[in-house]
């Protein structure tokens, strides 16, 4: 700014601006009639030069009107006034005057509060529209920006004046006029409210509109006029195709011409306005189009103009880019002639073929599969092709690493470029096309590896940057391809089909390593970048296969470390990749490279741009982890690196004036520092234990310094706190009563790892500050800080017994009320019984057993009257697991507790819940007591099973299992005796028998495992399901104890037995599926497939059996059925089909109700077709698969709701063919959201009606998430039904904000 020159709003003012400014304001003032006109006072303004002046206003007097202000006002009079006033300086002749009241209405028309009475509205549209008419440039513009917010402050006739004001300029002889109302139609446009909301307006408005772009467009007078036409048509037909329909006829024979237009412009807005109509317009409409397109392509030796036939081939690119999977029924005509095209000499058409491909593959994918070995051909085929270059020079000279050699390349590359040269555009669509077919059929993954990869590291050589980034994008979805699945599935399973593919990659490796040896030196960032992501790619799929190429990766990464020149982005990309590296490859294959790799890290470290450093300490901390690990021996020696590390770490630490997350990662990287390497820092320990210390007491840093202590604490270094730890302990228990939880979770944390490492060094005093904090922790309210509590204070305890004396009370008394939830999660039990074990087991003990036995039992024995247990049942098995815990750390009291819980469970006078207890805690107990009190137990125990309480009965039932696991000699026999003797209490003792099939060693139970075993099958045609399914999983848990012999004698059962013995051999094979790993499971494996033959059992118990034994396999273990999905799927396809044989009528007095007796297995066979998409994903041919989840869509309530979710699943994971059907699936959804209960019907069929339609909903709002889905017409009129509706909008928007319903997000909990 000169001198002379003052800032105001809008600018930089001169003086004499100022004076004409103020003798403007005068006239004004002069023209407009006001009370009593007050005399100006003018100031000298100190400090403004040229002896500049301040205009000050006297105070009003009272009565007199209030002068302008620009404050908003909350009444509609005051902002009626406020524009009123911006209007009368909008017909200033002073430009300047116009363009800030213009810019103070947009300010205005911005706000929320701003209210506008039908005058204002009128005026305000009338002075905008005339101002579009400025001669100042600047006005024009702004007017223009007014119109947007406009519209959603004005009536609909105001907008639609707008609307037809802007049309006519379109038709006015001044260009500049018609290229403002250009864009002042399609800034209308953008702010009109989407047809979703239930607004009318967007659909008048675009009516109104379409009528005059079309003849503008057909009119073909003026070109500028034409193309600006189509622009907007097409801005309208991408956001508000759907309400068109009535129009789209008549857009699409008005487009169809100028295709042939002689402007290549014209032709181009042509192609991109019919892509937008091809994805709304209705089928005939479509295939009208589609049919046009064929007819004009001519075939493969008719002669036809080059700039017709590119225009033809870009516009069937542009409607598959846009509603591809629509023209699934034309590829067969298409694709052949796509492919004759490419044989022509013209790289340009060669481009739009490609891209036309690459739409059909994204988007049509199945369809696609006749002509994917032809398009695999042609995209090999020119993704080489660069006549205009020779690579053999480039193989000739990379021996020659020298400078010379770089200089000599880049003129030879120089020499080389060619402006008209087009190929490396053909080159960039092949490379597209192969990523969209590698990443649209994952099924057809090995044969595309073994042909595509060698191809693709070839072209990693390519010159074009920009085809080089997209030949690394496509082999980049090859690796995402070949990544073994996760989820539900570990690694810990058998290689997935990827596997052979792994196999293949890694011998590929050592070419994908020297391919990119050069490009990780390239001139070009971006190059480097791109070779950055794909490394740390194939680390992530391969870990470790990297290690024999360190040396190249090293020089690569400390070049674009060291490299300045680009920008900080290259480092940063290089800082990740490496970080990835030291998490993937083994430590050893680093070591000899560090001495290279330090430097430039610590470089980067104190680099001032603070995402670089953030970055670099990141690394340096998985640099200490990694190399330095903990719990092993150091194989390599720390002394020469850990003093630069140290003091690059401390001066991060020191300095205040960093970014946060920079102090965040300092203070981390210290703590992992002086956890894996403190006893090498020798006289810098204290003063950086200091440091941390400081951190704690800044509640910008405590967070971070908490866990950094946390990792020092629990260093197996054991290093010397005591130091810090009179300090520490204190802040750390001011910190548990802060309302952050994160930060009471990382303290307790804290104070867990300090009284393991620490307990008996710190300080009494200190630690009774901490105890006072805890009982208000232990509480329900909070059950993972309430783990974290008790954790702490078993760990303390027997560090600081006479602490924990003294708060050993309030801490009891909220521990028993924690006990006493049913929400009691197992973690926090465990830690409970640990507590107490250490409480009792300290000499002399915190607190003796009796007194704390009776605490735990107090709220069972004090209970009055018996009329049942009137606590949750979770709760007694929590007390039961406490009393064994203090039985088992006081082995001397277990006989005695054993004595007094079987004179309890004996005595009459005992109530329910007293009794539930005793035989709990016997079941626990017994297993530390003794054989003492098993001797009378039998009698006890059988006596109870006669109990009239179901509860004692089952606490009774439960305890003989687990008590006779410990004494199979004595206790078995006499089992198996009872079953056979008391077939009234049958279900109770094969209860019993599968507690302690489960509890007793293998060893024990082989003598038995005959006898049982025919037992069981005595016992597998009873009546009663509930038996039958306690005999399956006790068949399943005996099998366990001897698979070799017992699984194919199981397998055999199927052949021989009757229905019901087959359904429970079914059943017990369930129970051999677990989700960890188990020594069954090759054996199974190879049993399976006959297991899986009971698809095709004729009866219906049996298949329903199976198929709930495969959904286990696919949800557990999916790697035991992948080889036979081919068999196995028809079968289950088949069980999701109504069959009228199954469905009888029954008669219920004068009523006739239905059953469907197939119902039962239809449920089964969509559930396991829920649970394959998670887990055999690429096995599945989805066509077929929608067709089935198409049919449930209109079966029963159930099949409906399994149904609705499997289609979100669906919509989340695979999206294109879904895409593909979605006029079809929205039909059943809109039957279901408009259903009404009959009248008069009961409150349960409300209630289910209401849970289907917001089922139904979720799917919807699924279905919405696929960006072409909303330009559906049947969709986008479904839509339009939805806000029509007040109740389904209603329903529609609490699903949007419910975060529990957002589609697919979590696994369904499968029956």
């Amino acid at each position: 700014m000169t001198e002379g020159e003052i800032p105001i709003h809008g600018g930089v003012q001169t003086q004499a601006e100022l004076s004409r400014r103020a003798a403007t304001r005068a006239q004004h003032a002069a023209a407009t009639p006001r009370p009593a006109a007050r005399p100006v006072v003018r100031l000298p303004a100190p400090g403004l030069p040229g002896g500049a002046l301040l205009f000050l206003s006297p105070r009003r007097e009272a009565g007199a009107p209030a002068p302008f202000r620009s404050q908003p006002r909350s009444t509609m009079s005051t902002s009626a006034f406020h524009v009123a006033g911006l209007l009368e300086k909008m017909t200033s002749s002073d430009k300047d005057f116009r363009f800030m009241a213009t810019s103070d209405l947009m300010a205005e028309l911005q706000k929320d509060s701003i209210q506008l009475d039908e005058d204002s509205e009128r005026k305000v549209v009338k002075m905008l529209l005339r101002l579009l008419d400025d001669k100042n440039g600047e006005v024009q513009n702004l007017a223009v920006r007014c119109l947007g917010p406009l519209v959603g402050k004005v009536k609909e006739c105001q907008v639609e004046t707008i609307v037809d004001a802007l049309c006519a300029n379109m038709r006015s002889d001044k260009e500049q006029l018609r290229d403002i109302a250009g864009i002042g139609l399609k800034t209308v446009l953008s702010e009109l409210p989407p047809t979703a909301t239930g607004s009318g307006l967007a659909t008048s408005v675009c009516r109104k509109v379409t009528g005059q772009l079309t003849s503008a467009i057909a009119q073909q007078e003026d070109v500028a006029v034409q193309l600006e036409a189509l622009d907007i048509l097409s801005d309208m037909l991408s956001r508000l195709g759907a309400p068109l329909g009535s129009f789209h006829a008549s857009l699409l024979h008005c487009l169809l011409p100028q295709l042939s237009s002689p402007r290549l412009a014209v032709r181009k807005r042509a192609v991109v306005a019919l892509g937008h109509l091809a994805a709304t317009c209705s089928a005939d409409l479509f295939a009208e189009l589609a049919n046009h397109l064929l007819e004009r392509l001519p075939g493969p030796r008719t002669p036809a103009g080059a700039a017709g036939l590119h225009t033809l081939v870009q516009c069937v690119g542009s409607v598959g880019r846009q509603a591809g999977h629509r023209l699934g029924p034309h590829l067969d005509r298409l694709v052949p002639l796509l492919e004759e095209f490419c044989s022509l000499e013209d790289d340009e058409l060669r481009e739009s073929c490609l891209q036309a491909c690459e739409a059909f593959l994204r988007k049509c994918p199945k369809e696609m599969g006749p002509y994917v070995p032809s398009v695999t051909r042609l995209c090999l085929q020119y993704l080489k092709h660069d006549p205009n270059y020779n690579y053999n020079s480039d193989e000739d000279e990379e021996q020659m690493e020298t400078e010379d050699s770089e200089s000599s390349e880049q003129e030879t590359e120089e020499e080389y470029s060619d402006d008209d040269d087009m190929s490396w555009k053909v080159r960039r669509a092949a490379a597209k096309c192969l990523a969209a077919l590698l990443g649209s059929r994952p099924d057809l993954l090995p044969d595309l590896h073994r042909s595509l990869a060698p191809a693709l590291v070839h072209r990693f050589c390519e010159r074009e940057d920009n085809v080089k980034a997209d030949v690394f994008a496509a082999y980049i979805v090859l690796l995402r391809q070949i990544r073994p699945l996760q989820g539900w599935v570990k690694a810990v399973e058998e290689p997935t089909p990827a596997g052979s593919s792994l196999q293949v990659l890694q011998g590929q490796v050592p070419l994908v390593i020297k391919a990119l040896q050069r490009q990780l030196k390239d001139r070009s960032a971006r190059v480097r970048q791109g070779c950055f992501s794909l490394l740390a790619e194939l680390a992530g799929v391969l870990p470790g296969s990297l290690a024999e190429h360190m040396p190249v990766l090293v020089s690569g990464i400390v070049f674009s470390l060291a490299d300045r020149s680009s920008s900080s982005t290259i480092r940063m990309d290089a800082l990740t990749f490496l970080q990835g590296l030291l998490g993937t490859e083994p430590a050893e294959a680093f070591h000899p490279h560090l001495p290279i790799l330090l430097p430039p890290v610590m470089a980067c470290v104190a680099d001032p741009f603070y995402k670089i450093a953030a970055e670099a300490l990141l690394v340096l901390q998985q640099l200490v982890c990694t190399l330095w690990p903990l719990g092993k021996p150091r194989v390599l020696d720390p002394t020469p690196y850990v003093a630069e590390m140290s003091e690059a770490m401390l001066v991060r630490l020191r300095a205040t004036d960093l970014d946060q997350e920079v102090k965040e990662r300092a203070i981390s990287c210290v703590g992992h520092l002086v956890g894996h390497l403190g006893d090498q820092l020798g006289d810098t320990l204290h003063p950086t234990l200091l440091l941390l210390l400081d951190r704690l007491r800044n509640e910008i840093t405590r967070l971070p310094a908490v866990k950094a202590l946390t990792l020092v604490a629990a260093s197996p270094l054991q290093l010397d706190l005591r130091p810090i730890l009179a300090e520490v302990l204190p802040i750390l228990a001011s910190f548990l009563r802060k309302n952050q939880r994160a930060l009471r979770l990382a303290t307790l944390t804290a104070l867990d790892a300090l009284a393991q490492g620490q307990g008996r060094d710190l300080p009494p005093s200190a630690v009774r500050t901490v105890l006072a904090e805890l009982p208000a922790l232990v509480s329900e309210s909070d059950m993972h800080v309430a783990q974290l509590a008790i954790d702490f204070l078993a760990t303390v305890t027997p560090a600081q017994p006479a602490c924990l004396v003294e708060v050993s009370g309030a801490v009891l008394a909220e521990l028993l009320r924690l006990l006493r939830s049913p929400l009691l999660p197992a973690s926090v039990l465990v830690a409970a019984e640990g507590f107490l074990q250490e409480l009792v087991g300290t000499r002399p003990p915190c607190v003796a057993y009796n007194e704390l036995l009776s605490l735990l039992t107090a709220p069972i024995y004090e209970q009055a009257g018996d009329g049942g247990p009137s606590l949750h049942k979770q709760v007694f098995h929590s007390l039961a697991r406490c009393v064994a815990a203090l039985s088992a750390a006081c082995p001397q009291e277990a006989a005695g507790t054993a004595n007094r819980l079987v004179r309890d469970a004996r005595s009459p006078h005992s109530s329910t819940g007293v009794k539930v207890l005793a035989f709990l805690s016997l079941a626990e107990v017994g297993q530390v007591a003794g054989p003492g009190p098993q001797r009378e137990l039998k009698a006890v125990l059988l006596e109870a099973l006669g109990s009239p309480s179901e509860d004692v009965r089952v606490a009774a039932s439960y305890a003989l299992g687990r008590v006779g696991a410990r004494n199979l000699p004595d206790f078995l026999p006499f089992l198996l005796a009872q079953i056979e003797a008391e077939p009234r209490r049958q279900y109770l003792l094969l209860q019993a028998l599968r507690e302690a099939l489960g509890a007793a060693p293998p060893d024990g139970l082989k003598p038995y495992a005959e006898d049982i075993w025919v037992l069981l099958f005595q016992h597998c045609e009873g009546t009663e399901e509930g038996t039958r399914g306690v005999v399956a999983e006790c068949i399943g848990k005996l099998v366990l104890v001897n698979p070799s012999f017992l699984l194919p004698r199981l397998q055999k059962q199927l052949t021989t037995g009757q229905p019901h013995t087959r359904s429970t051999v079914i059943t017990a094979v369930k129970f051999l599926i677990s989700d960890q790993p188990h020594p069954i499971d090759p054996l199974l494996k190879t049993f399976i497939a006959e297991f899986m033959e009971s698809l095709r059992d004729p009866d219906l118990s049996v298949r329903r059996a199976t198929l709930a034994f495969f959904n286990s396999a696919v949800h557990n273990k999916p790697s035991l059925i992948r080889d036979l999905l081919d068999t196995i799927l028809p079968l289950l396809y088949q069980e999701t089909k109504v069959r009228r044989d199954l469905i009888r009528e029954v008669e219920m007095g004068p009523f006739k109700h239905t059953v469907d007796d197939g119902l039962d297995v239809r449920k089964a066979a969509f559930e396991c077709m829920y649970s394959l998409l998670e887990s055999c994903l690429g096995q599945l041919d989805l066509s077929e698969f929608l067709s089935h989840v198409e049919d449930g869509l209109k079966d029963h309530y159930d099949i409906r709701m399994l149904t609705f979710i499997l289609l979100a699943r669906l919509a989340t994971l695979c999206p294109a063919p879904v895409l593909q059907r979605v006029d079809r699936l929205i039909e059943p959804l809109r039957a279901t959201c408009t259903a009404k209960v009959k009248a008069g019907s009961v409150k349960q069929e409300f209630e289910k009606q209401d849970e289907l339609k917001r089922s139904a909903m979720r799917a919807v709002v699924a279905l919405l998430t696929i960006p072409e889905a909303g330009r559906s017409p049947i969709m986008a009129d479904f839509a339009a039904q939805i806000h029509s509706s007040t109740e389904l909008t209603a329903l529609f928007d609490s699903i949007q904000k419910d975060p529990a319903s957002v589609p697919g997000a979590e696994p369904m909990e499968l029956s």
